[in-house]
């Protein structure tokens, strides 16, 4: 038998600080707690057994909502990665849940045969395979540890638990990992465009990713087409609008159709692309995307964002040698 580490539902400042970190992105893969098995306050062998991700907030989120409550908490190997991402991409599934009871040698700890895991995990583990081969029977509480208290009182999981939001505060909360990790390429484009074409083009590189991580996800509900990437095309080319106009308007005064014309539909292609590709990152971040939706989407216009920046990418060039002859 595993040591069964104690831990408590207080979150501390520390903890606090670490989940601002994960929220921006910063020492991604440092953000998780040690697999194994946890008491909350002082179980019995007949307190319940609730199982999460080794990712911190999944863990922190867990053991606050049971304040006040005496649990064991089984932490997975999910590599530091959230429960419903570990789920799709197997890390919290039923091998690793198998393992992991067998490693800490959860038969002997408590009396009675129950583990409670979270709804968003039932895409990654087989309740029946788990029950066949450790004789614990598996229940998928509510998606939102918030009810866990609730649930634990009742047994009972009402739909209004069971029920997947994505609200405006959900989808805000992704931005700034999202903006953090598209911040280098932007500098990077944003320097190239301004070097071949002025500030004005080297807007369309700022632009693309305000809209792709930040307008894309606020928006998302109310942008009419039925997938990610055409939604991402949609968003690019409205945020490219704006920025066309002022183009027409400087170029109306300077001359040069042929060079402007150009310049428009490069930051055109290249907007709509990146928007677009941007837009993606959040199909596994949602609760209105499948894996095999997600995987047709990616074969079907990755292709088309490919092409569109590449046009985009050796008309920047073209329009930097021209610059350079002239």
């Amino acid at each position: 038998m595993s040591t069964i580490r104690p831990i408590t539902s207080t979150i501390t400042w520390a903890n606090r600080l670490d989940h601002f970190l994960a929220r921006w992105g910063v020492w991604r893969h440092r953000h998780r707690v040690e697999p194994g098995l946890y008491a909350l306050g002082t179980p019995t062998p007949w307190s319940p057994v609730l199982v999460t991700a080794n990712y911190t907030l999944s863990f922190d989120a867990l053991r606050a909502a049971l304040r006040g409550r005496d649990a064991y908490i089984l932490v997975l190997d999910t590599e530091g990665i959230n429960v419903w991402c570990a789920a799709g991409k197997g890390t919290f599934g039923t091998e690793e849940l198998v393992r992991r009871m067998a490693a800490v040698g959860l038969a002997e700890v408590v009396a009675h045969r129950r583990l409670i895991l979270p709804q968003l995990a039932a895409s990654g583990v087989a309740a029946h395979e788990v029950t066949a081969r450790t004789g614990f029977t598996v229940d998928f509480g509510p998606v939102r540890a918030a009810d866990l208290p609730a649930y634990l009182n009742t047994g009972v999981a009402t739909p209004e638990m069971r029920r997947v939001r994505f609200a405006l505060a959900d989808r805000a909360v992704l931005i700034p990992v999202e903006l953090v990790h598209s911040l280098l390429p932007m500098v990077v484009a944003a320097a190239v465009l301004w070097l071949t074409g002025g500030w004005l083009v080297a807007v369309a590189a700022p632009a693309s990713v305000l809209a792709g991580t930040v307008l894309f996800p606020l928006l998302l509900p109310w942008l009419p087409t039925p997938n990610f990437s055409t939604k991402g095309f949609l968003l690019g080319i409205l945020a490219w609008l704006p920025l066309a106009v002022a183009l027409v308007r400087e170029f109306g005064m300077a001359g040069q159709v042929g060079v402007h014309l150009a310049w428009l539909a490069i930051t055109g292609l290249g907007m709509a692309a990146a928007t677009a590709f941007l837009a993606l990152n959040f199909t596994g971040a949602t609760p209105i995307t499948s894996r095999t939706g997600v995987e047709r989407e990616i074969f079907r216009y990755v292709p088309i964002m490919a092409v569109m920046a590449v046009l985009a990418v050796v008309g920047t060039l073209a329009m930097g040698v021209i610059r350079l002859v002239s």
